[in-house]
């Protein structure tokens, strides 16, 4: 036997309709949106395209890795499909950053963004810091 089908009374769809509006402004205002609004739908790293019930595994990778730096312009993030997502994050822990004879295999950033820029001047020791007082 087959349950009976209970209409939903006006209130109560109201409430739910205003329920699902304010859940998607919300939504519409947090970083993954703002990024799927400013870049292409595309993978930074594989190039591949993504639209319709596959958007979902179109990630948002925050270069910096400092997921409280969302700059409205976008200038912190990067769309990577999950699979890229994951390699980035298991490169990390692998000894990418630490092994020097790993081959670095990945694309080059798209946006131009290179952490360690101007690294070196910054550890040039100054001229005018007096020698090292263990060595006489």
């Amino acid at each position: 036997m087959r349950p009976k089908k209970r209409r939903l009374d006006p209130e109560r769809k109201a409430r739910f309709l205003a329920e699902v509006r304010k859940s998607q402004a919300l939504r519409e205002k947090t970083y993954r949106e703002q990024a799927l609004k400013l870049f292409p739908h595309v993978c930074a790293w594989c190039g591949r395209e993504f639209s319709g019930k596959d958007l979902h595994e179109l990630t948002v990778h925050h270069k910096d890795s400092n997921h409280m730096n969302n700059p409205p312009d976008g200038s912190n993030w990067e769309l990577l499909c999950v699979h890229c997502h994951e390699e980035e994050h298991l490169g990390e822990r692998k000894g990418g950053y630490f092994d020097s004879d790993a081959p670095d295999d990945r694309p080059a950033q798209s946006l131009g963004y290179q952490p360690f820029e101007g690294l070196g001047n910054l550890l040039k020791p100054d001229d005018d810091t007096p020698p090292d007082s263990e060595s006489s």
